[in-house]
């Protein structure tokens, strides 16, 4: 019998590699992806650069940014990639979400949603805005992805719901747990531990419910060496797969440190609002009975006020005196421009 070929043997050791790294469906678990979204100037960034020990003060980002990082291994092993996405401008580009998610990424996919603890009355309408946007588009894929592979899409729905109901079934009609792995980070700790009492009790609660109704897990951080390692452990679980333990901190004394699946609709306890009031309150699902009470302590800003400017050319962060000045005069030729155009073709429909 003649041996193999080289290319016969490369062909075969690919094709191992494919079904020993994968999850039935022939996707390689060398190769992650996670999406960090987000507060304005909530700390995405310095998250990001802190899990790939890179030295380097942040820069603002600028709409959809991308790096990578790599692990070893072992020896003579293909080094592990994980690509790291991050949007920036709060809530002002949402149409950009969907150039990272795609069916061919989505089996590997993870989201980091990290929230300025710092200002709370911008913390809902942030969440929520994102949430619902990624949501949204991660649900299409899926529906794109059962068409060509009903398996695949049906094996990620079935592995959220398995993580979340292994101690707490009974929640399993309150929750909608998100399609893909998330984790939510509470940034500026340092800011927020400072807060009156009962105010840190309504965003932790809150923060708690959401949470858990979504399936992630849940953590603060600040500046903070110790809060900083933790999520880089976190994050490191996520793009690389290093295996964590679970654990779970919900004084609101402390950085709160909750693991997906550790907690429950009993621990958390209802909203925090007097007994006699929450009969009161319009609500047709518990996500909207808790965005209620907790708008009620912390009102979103005016929709003038808390919209984000779409056009990066015009937003402040990105100021530049010289550049702004032309803009300014660009702006002004092109009204100009647009007046007399307008005249002329006035002129053309009253000759003709």
């Amino acid at each position: 019998m003649p041996s193999e070929t080289l290319w016969e043997i490369a062909k075969a050791e690919v094709e191992k590699r494919g079904s020993d790294g994968s999850e039935g469906d022939g996707v390689e678990i060398g190769e992650k992806s996670v999406f960090f979204i987000g507060s304005k100037n909530g700390g995405k960034t310095t998250i990001i650069l802190r899990c790939l020990d890179r030295d380097e003060p942040p820069k603002p980002t600028l709409a959809l940014e991308y790096t990578y990082g790599r692990k070893a291994k072992g020896h003579n092993i293909p080094k592990d990639i994980a690509h790291f996405w991050e949007l920036g401008g709060g809530t002002s580009l949402l149409d950009l979400i969907s150039i990272p998610i795609t069916s061919a990424t989505l089996r590997t996919f993870s989201v980091v949603l990290v929230l300025d603890l710092s200002k709370p009355n911008d913390l809902w309408p942030t969440m929520e805005n994102l949430l619902q946007a990624t949501k949204l588009h991660v649900d299409n894929v899926i529906v794109k992805l059962g068409r060509k592979n009903s398996k695949a899409a049906s094996e990620m729905r079935q592995k959220i719901w398995s993580n979340m109901l292994k101690d707490h079934p009974q929640d399993r009609e309150l929750i909608d747990p998100f399609p893909i792995p998330l984790v939510i980070i509470g940034s500026k700790y340092d800011i927020f531990q400072d807060f009156d009492s009962e105010k840190r009790k309504v965003i932790c609660k809150t923060l708690r419910f959401v949470a858990h109704y979504y399936g992630a897990s849940l953590m603060f951080t600040s500046k903070s060496e110790a809060l900083l390692l933790k999520i880089r452990g976190v994050i490191s679980q996520l793009a690389f797969g290093i295996d964590k333990r679970k654990s779970i901190c919900v004084d609101q004394n402390k950085p709160l440190f909750i693991t997906a699946g550790l907690d429950s609709l009993s621990q958390i306890g209802s909203p925090p609002v007097p007994d006699n009031d929450i009969g009161k309150i319009q609500a047709h699902s518990p996500m909207e009975l808790w965005k209620k009470v907790y708008e009620k302590l912390f009102p979103p800003k005016s929709s003038n006020a808390l919209r984000d400017v779409r056009d990066p050319a015009r937003d402040p962060q990105y100021a530049e005196t010289e550049v702004d000045e032309m803009r300014i005069q660009k702006d002004q030729e092109l009204e100009q421009y647009k007046r007399s155009s307008s005249k002329s073709w006035k002129q053309i429909g009253l000759d003709s």
